[in-house]
């Protein structure tokens, strides 16, 4: 027995460092430390979709596969391929292995085989996310299409399968970056001060997963505290008349709720006794859900779902704050962008992704604004373990419009977007808010940044507000202002300001969208080696702690004053921004982080306001 299990060892190492032979991180800039854990055979090998939980008859598709960049007009699979790369990294970073730029004039392609030999029923083909427009072909058929950067999507490929276990996949991508008018966040052709490398192709995981025909599709978990009960939505693909569902609520182990319904129907969890979620308690309670057809289970699903409330209410002065569950608890975290200088998007390893939440929250932050960008599902599901509250802003995209920032009148100008811009627009965030409704760590969405491409204001935040009541709007921060939305939002830097609550504070929270930038540049943990920027640049960490400190005093005096949030920038370095609290390998954390929550603590006290 030990003389087999060393063979299969020596045989599987065998294997890995073949495979391994095949690929190497691009050499030439800083990397992070977990890039040495990288398993080429099978990166980001963990269950992509915590909320919805299959454990059984799923394969992950990561790892490496051919590709080839060909001109636009070139729409044919191609015969040869130029090499290999990593799925799920983007083409322009290191661990791809390749680290090309793409550009409006080409097509990147990907080809791989999948073997679907030990999975029966219908098979559905995910990707987590793809930028931008994806074609995807299985056995040289055009299968579907997607158009969207940061949305996932789901392809039924089971009519297209051929006999035998091996199937080939191709998928052929543009993406246009800042040359056209898609969300496209950060992203610019030629990098620049705060615009970034450009994000072509997959930048997520992509699995197939073997699923009954009639099967559980999505859920919507709405909590509602003031009646304890959660509602509750399942789609159900390929529904029968008689088909049940059965969804249970546990604390731990403990049954805590059930409640028996059809499927696509709106249905009441009911919980006798509450625990709230808070950054003070992350209480997650458990939750599956059981498709029924005569008595039999034909479909299961784990979940879990938190019981919290975003609201507004005005304090004894008659100012307007941000509630979390009926009570003012002062929101303040970072802007976090999400990049890494490895993997750009994409986190090297699921403990890198995880590392800069962690490391918030031991900062002594409550909050996160995840700023134009969206994570994969993994990153929320760390903030709603963690206890985290989260800002989510809409990827920005077709910027150009008139910024004039002049919180108090009317300033600069909607942009003109033509039909195609403002469908795009729209789609996706509609897309990305419906694909991120179930995570009880997101308060406040964010439809606009600093009028980058800010358009139709008022339309879009109220309809986005109708869209999720439960959540609170904030419809352009630090961006163009109107009166619309839940929030007022300024950013100010270096130093902490507020607009006038006496004229806003009356029917809108009054925010600190984005201060501080404050600069220090690590040597050897630096992007570039010259030309570096922050807002303020330090000599020194001790420099930079005593201006942040002073920053703690004044946030603290304006709280007071009708402050309900305040967002630093930033948590790490990002290319030749060096304004991160932490550097952009993640090698250094500029100021220690129990010395930073020292002075953040005091944010919290709840004696500063009272309602």
């Amino acid at each position: 027995m030990k003389a087999y299990s060393f063979l299969a060892s020596l045989c599987l190492l065998l294997s890995l460092n073949s495979n391994a032979q095949n690929w190497t991180p691009v050499p030439g800039k800083i990397a992070s430390p977990w890039v040495a854990a990288i398993n080429p055979a099978h990166p980001l090998p963990e269950y992509p979709r915590p909320l919805l939980v299959r454990e059984n008859n799923w394969k992950n598709l990561n790892g490496l596969w051919d590709y080839a960049i060909t001109n636009k007009d070139e729409i044919t699979i191609p015969k040869k391929w130029d090499g290999k790369i990593l799925v799920p990294f983007a083409i322009e970073s290191s661990l791809s292995g390749v680290g090309k730029t793409v550009g409006e004039d080409h097509l990147l392609w990907y080809h791989t085989t999948i073997d679907v030999a030990n999975l029966k029923n219908t098979i559905l083909l995910h990707f987590g996310a793809v930028d931008w427009r994806t074609e995807i072909y299985l056995n040289g058929t055009k299968v579907g299409s997607h158009e969207g950067g940061f949305d996932s999507f789901t392809i039924d490929i089971t009519p297209h399968l051929k006999k035998g276990g091996k199937q080939e996949l191709v998928l052929s991508v543009w993406d246009p970056t800042d040359k056209g008018y898609q969300p496209r966040g950060k992203q610019v052709v030629k990098p620049n001060g705060i615009w970034y490398t450009p994000v072509t192709g997959i930048w997520q995981t992509v699995w197939i997963e073997s699923v009954a025909q009639t099967h559980i599709a999505n859920t919507k978990q709405t909590p509602d505290i003031d009646s304890k009960s959660l509602n509750i939505t399942t789609e159900v693909k390929h529904a029968k008349a008689d088909d049940k569902l059965k969804i249970t609520a546990f604390d731990g182990q403990t049954k805590v709720a059930e409640v028996e319904t059809s499927p696509n129907q709106e249905a009441k969890l009911h919980l006798k006794e509450q625990k709230l979620w808070s950054p003070s308690n992350p209480f997650l309670y458990n939750l599956t859900v059981e498709l029924m057809r005569g008595g039999k289970v034909i479909d299961k699903i784990q979940s879990y779902f938190a019981m919290r409330k975003s609201s507004m209410g005005k304090d004894k002065d008659g100012i307007m704050r941000m509630l979390l569950n009926d009570e003012f608890v002062f929101q303040y975290g970072p802007l976090d962008q999400g990049w890494w200088p490895d993997g750009l998007y994409t986190a090297p390893t699921d403990e890198a992704l995880k590392f800069d939440i962690i490391k918030t929250k031991e900062m002594g932050f409550n909050m996160i604004r995840k700023h134009i960008k969206v994570e994969p599902a993994r990153w929320y599901y760390e903030c709603d373990k963690q206890g985290l509250l989260v800002w989510q802003d809409m990827p920005s995209g077709d910027l150009g419009n008139k910024w004039e920032m002049r919180v108090g009148d009317y300033g600069g100008t909607d942009k003109d977007r033509t039909p195609e811009s403002e469908a795009s627009y729209k789609k996706e965030w509609n897309s990305i808010m419906d694909m991120l409704h179930n995570y009880p760590s997101i308060v406040v969405w964010v439809p606009f940044n600093e009028a980058w491409g800010q358009f139709k204001t008022k339309e879009i935040t109220e309809w986005t507000k109708q869209k999720d009541p439960s959540r609170l709007v904030n419809s352009a921060s630090g961006g163009n202002f109107e009166i619309t939305g839940d929030i007022v939002d300024l950013h100010n830097y270096p130093e902490p300001k507020m607009p006038r609550p006496d004229i806003f504070g009356k029917t809108q929270a009054i925010v600190l969208g984005e201060f501080g930038g404050l600069g220090l540049p690590v040597v050897d943990h630096t992007w570039q080696n010259t030309n570096n920027w922050g807002y303020q640049t330090f000599k020194n960490a001790d420099e930079l702690f005593a201006k942040y400190a002073s920053f703690m005093d004044r946030l603290e005096h304006l709280i007071t004053k009708g402050l309900s949030a305040a967002v630093y920038t930033q948590t790490t370095d990002v290319e030749i921004e060096t304004n991160g609290l932490m550097t952009y390998d993640r090698k250094v954390i500029k100021v220690p982080a129990e010395k930073l929550k020292s002075v953040t603590t005091k944010l919290y006290n709840k004696a500063l306001v009272k309602l």
